[in-house]
């Protein structure tokens, strides 16, 4: 029978799963929304008793938030030390020229790499490996860069610390142990439980694309510049910008005179990134600043946009540059693409809002986005998750946002400092020694990964406030926040109820059916609700299924928690959004290429899951 705490309990499902598919909230205030939603139930007579204080923010010191906050911390300090430079050399020393050994190397590696880390940090690293390899090769990074995306998504499924879903599927098995006989109590998975699994899945992925990549994926251009171009070709050809630095004369009589940059900037549509003014150089000057006269200027822009520009100003075009060339040539400054991925907090502002060269030393040229290149008044144009920002700058200045977690930098051909060996050698011994000590020792999870992460801070390879920025707290108060509503689902009932009228509706069928309709649904809420909220929602009912089966109820936990992996078909997923503008994709690639992808996951984890359990 229906009681009131399970009707209370399945209107708040509803609301989770409106939030979740209509973005009306972030999905972390979504999660902080429904925790407090289910705290005030304390105040309504009969349900004071659902979720104690205690258990209500237990989330925030459970085993899975944790144990996803060191990893990503081991994958910050690998990153940050330039380990994934390495990689890139060593695929492009050892990869040869054939698409196929590239694709090969790059996707399984990075499905290796994402076994350890959180994927979208795995595919974050790659974007620039991948970039290196097509600039290199001539191969469009189209070709190379889904099979690398999908492939670190199928890595997530190597090992229990690999994502989220798994990292949280041992706490969702312990809460409900507390509600099961001693004879029934789940054992937890050890780190490489679903190994077998993981690795038929990248297997599978790897053979799909080696065997149907060059029929299925499309032919962009993205990506493949002509060996032998110079940077301006490349840049123009590419995203439909001119690169080109040129330099202007600015004469007292220049109707441009006390106007500001940023006026003229907006106007007539050119970037000013350097000016020269009574013997003063300035890179990057600032955007509010008056052009001053008799000046120069050093001006990038459209050919016809600047010729419109010299005529309306007044000004004199140099054919080369005269006061710049030192301090704008190319050992100093260039034009660098720059990735904004789907946790930036740049998303919703505009260069002109975030005073892009002020800020970050960036001149914005363009945006490249669903396939086409933004140029016309692109500083008050609003930046979206996934976008391409084509910028010139100062390499000193580039080098400081490979630190900064609001940009990936996808250019990697350019002059910095060298990387510490030392530090490099440190970060990889610690993190083997949290691996270690999960596979040899009976430490906790969280207590392993965390002795690497601290390691790595005490030792220096990141600094503590290094080691905030590379948490993703959105990550954090989204599985921390979501936790007690499976606690909420389990200890009410719900899912019990739900359980056995989905068995009298559904009759006698095979165990392997249920199985399927589980793995279906995951699939299905993975895509709207996203992978933690799928995972939380619906273990709970698929352990319940089980028991009431005679079924393995671990087993079918774990099929909820590998099928939320099974994100490829509309861009929805963190890593699909960050490759989407890289890879010059349209929401039909996904469709295409991710609905088969889809199908060879579904078959392939359900085999698995049940010849290893």
């Amino acid at each position: 029978m229906l009681s009131t705490e399970m009707a209370v309990v399945m209107g708040i499902i509803v609301i989770a799963v409106f939030l979740f598919a209509t973005d009306l909230l972030r999905v972390d205030v979504a999660a902080l929304f429904i925790m407090t939603l289910l705290g005030l139930l304390i105040l309504v007579p009969g349900l004071d008793h659902l979720l104690e204080p205690d258990v209500l923010f237990s989330g925030f010191a459970s085993n899975a938030v944790v144990s996803i906050i060191a990893v990503m911390i081991l994958g910050g300090g690998l990153d940050k030390t330039g380990v994934m430079d390495r990689v890139a050399a060593a695929i492009l020393r050892y990869g040869g020229k054939a698409e196929h050994q590239l694709l090969t190397m790059i996707a399984g590696t990075a499905a290796i790499v994402s076994s350890f880390m959180q994927n979208v940090g795995a595919a974050a690293l790659y974007l620039p490996v991948v970039s290196r390899v097509s600039a290199r090769t001539g191969i469009p990074m189209g070709r190379l860069v889904m099979p690398m995306g999908f492939c670190a998504i199928l890595g997530g499924t190597m090992t229990m610390v690999a994502s989220s879903p798994l990292i949280m599927l041992n706490d969702l098995l312990s809460n409900a142990n507390e509600r099961l006989p001693a004879d029934r109590a789940m054992e937890p998975f050890e780190l490489f439980s679903v190994t077998p699994i993981g690795v038929a899945l990248v297997a599978s992925g790897l053979i799909f694309f080696l065997l149907l990549g060059k029929r299925v994926l499309p032919r962009s251009s993205a990506g493949n510049p002509t060996r032998g171009t110079g940077t301006v070709r490349y840049m123009r050809r590419l995203w439909g910008v001119n690169a080109a630095v040129r330099e202007v004369d600015v004469p007292e009589t220049s109707p441009l005179v006390g106007m500001k940059i940023v006026d003229v900037q907006l106007e007539h549509d050119v970037r000013i990134v350097a000016s020269r003014y009574a013997g003063k150089v300035l890179i990057g000057p600032p955007v509010d600043a008056p052009i001053a006269a008799p000046a120069t200027l050093a001006i990038i822009a459209q050919p016809n946009k600047l010729k419109a520009f010299v005529a309306a100003g007044n000004l004199t075009l140099k054919k080369k540059l005269v006061e710049f060339r030192h301090t704008l040539a190319r050992s100093i400054a260039g034009v660098a693409e720059v990735l904004v991925p789907p946790n930036s907090r740049l998303i919703g502002r505009s260069a002109k809002d975030l005073h892009f060269r002020l800020t970050y030393g960036l001149s914005l040229l363009s945006i490249f986005r669903g396939g086409e290149a933004i140029t016309d008044k692109v500083a008050a144009v609003p930046i979206q998750a996934g976008d391409m920002l084509i910028c010139h700058t100062r390499w000193e200045y580039l080098t400081l946002l490979t630190k900064d977690r609001d940009f990936v930098v996808v250019t990697t051909d350019y002059p910095r400092e060298a990387r510490e060996p030392y530090h490099v050698i440190l970060a990889l011994s610690f993190f083997c020694l949290s691996i270690g000590l999960i596979v040899f020792t009976n430490i906790a999870l969280p207590v392993a990964l965390m002795t690497g992460a601290v390691g790595m801070i005490i030792f220096g390879v990141l600094s503590m406030d290094d080691a905030y920025k590379t948490i993703s707290w959105k990550t954090v108060f989204l599985l921390a926040g979501l936790l007690p509503l499976g606690m909420a689902v389990e200890t009410s009932g719900t899912a019990n109820y739900v359980v056995q009228h989905l068995l009298a509706s559904v009759g006698d069928v095979p165990t392997w059916v249920l199985q399927t309709m589980v793995a279906l649904l995951a699939s299905i809420f993975t895509l709207v609700v996203s992978n933690v909220g799928a995972t939380v929602l619906l273990v709970p009912f698929a352990i319940n299924l089980a028991l009431a089966i005679g079924a393995d109820p671990a087993m079918f936990a774990l099929t909820v928690a590998i099928s939320t992996s099974n994100s490829f078909l509309i861009p929805t997923h963190q890593v699909n959004a960050l490759i989407m503008g890289p890879g010059d994709y349209k929401v039909s690639d996904f469709l295409r290429v991710g609905g088969m992808m889809t199908i060879v996951f579904f078959v392939v984890s359900l085999v698995m899951l049940n010849l290893v359990f």
